[in-house]
């Protein structure tokens, strides 16, 4: 009897031992999505949640969970505002106990978060804020980017324009965004000339004055003239093209954006420029998984942000199986730096000293027949490889 007691005891405690293991290794690994539910960057920040999702079920292969860690998703809406963010991101590992943040859809909110990371000692994965001193001179060793950052945007739109007796203009929102892009789009222009540098305020919406102004800049220069656009979120800069700019022989020349509003872009059949996404360009197994999947739930195709949300689910789910689903800071650092994962747009890899994805983007033009209609008629001209990027290290490490 004494015997059959102890042997009861002892397996007693060996389940009481197990038991709480067993539930400390199945714990929620708590991500939390920081982004633009609502605000003028709100096309934007809805896509990017949608993606995210469906990266996670694709990654997982539908069972949203890494070794048996079951993958919550905590939404946090910043309305594009700066300080909100900041204090939402801060709620989220303090309160949320979030392991992972991800987001935010604004590079100005996104620069008021890169301290609150460090602060915490907790991963953001920035996706898809795009201002380069996010991954430069702002950065920490907790930020990671899945998102393409403005070098990567302004090598590859230079590809098309960077040719002799070019002048170009540029048109830009005054703000992170903007400028960065700007700037990082005059260091890589090596041939052509940079006339004249044009930043409006990001809630514009008359843009006549501007237009004007980049005009005269570059009506009577000799050669091709381009105004380049860097726009993002609320109103058309396409409208500088109802002041006539064919009179004046000037072109007007972008990078790629979310698929409403590319509808713009045929009415100038034959623009070159690059995107970061374009639903119909990349050939692998993610991108067909999510274009199938995306055209049978929402009746549309994939668009530009959605492509960035499912980079991020892969990128973090490719992290957290490489540490066994652990959400140690230090371990994710270490295992994500340096990782290769599969994203609708190919193999990404997070370079070591910044952390940023290399990734290609894609050369696109303007159908030559292009007409006006429910979408824009891209060609494919080239898909510009990483490799073929020399993307500037701008941090201080």
């Amino acid at each position: 009897m004494q015997r059959r007691n102890l042997v009861a005891l002892a397996a007693f405690a060996a389940t009481a031992f197990t038991a709480p293991l067993a539930m400390a290794q199945a714990k929620d690994i708590k991500i939390a999505h920081v982004y633009s539910r609502t605000g003028p960057l709100e096309a934007y920040g809805k896509q990017t949640q949608a993606g995210l999702l469906l990266g996670l079920e694709y990654a997982t292969g539908g069972t949203m969970a890494v070794n048996g860690r079951k993958l919550v998703v905590i939404e946090k809406d910043d309305q594009g505002k700066p300080d909100l963010g900041k204090s939402l991101l801060a709620t989220a590992y303090s309160d949320d106990k979030a392991d992972i943040a991800v987001g935010p859809t604004s590079s100005g909110v996104a620069l008021a978060m890169l301290p609150v990371a460090e602060e915490y000692k907790k991963i953001l994965l920035v996706e898809p804020a795009v201002a380069d001193s996010i991954t430069g001179d702002k950065w920490n060793k907790y930020i990671f980017r899945t998102g393409r950052n403005s070098s990567q945007d302004a090598i590859s739109n230079a590809v098309a324009l960077d040719k002799a007796g070019v002048n170009i203009a540029t048109l830009a929102q005054d703000y992170a965004f903007g400028r960065d892009g700007v700037k990082a789009f005059k260091e890589s222009i090596k041939t052509a000339k940079i006339a004249h540098e044009e930043y409006l305020p990001a809630n514009t919406t008359d843009f006549t004055a501007g237009a004007q102004r980049l005009i005269d800049k570059l009506k009577d220069l000799p050669g091709r003239k381009v105004i380049w656009i860097v726009w993002a979120g609320a109103g058309n800069p396409f409208k500088i093209a109802d002041l006539d700019l064919k009179r004046y022989g000037i072109e007007i020349a972008t990078g790629g954006n979310i698929l409403p509003a590319m509808v713009a872009y045929n009415q100038f059949p034959g623009m070159e420029g690059a995107s970061y996404y374009y639903y119909g360009f990349p050939k692998n197994p993610a991108n067909v998984w999510l274009v199938t999947n995306h055209y049978s739930r929402f009746k549309s195709p994939p668009d530009f942000f959605t492509a960035g949300g499912f980079s991020a689910a892969a990128a973090l789910v490719a992290a957290l199986k490489k540490t066994n689903g652990e959400t140690a800071s230090d371990k994710l650092i270490a295992g994500m730096e340096g990782l290769s994962f599969d994203t609708p747009k190919g193999t990404m890899t997070f370079r070591k000293e910044d952390h940023q994805a290399m990734q290609s983007m894609y050369h696109f033009r303007v159908a030559p027949g292009a007409k006006m209609g429910a979408q824009a008629d891209l060609q494919l001209v080239k898909e510009i490889t990483a490799a073929e990027m020399n993307v500037p290290i701008r941090n201080k490490r």
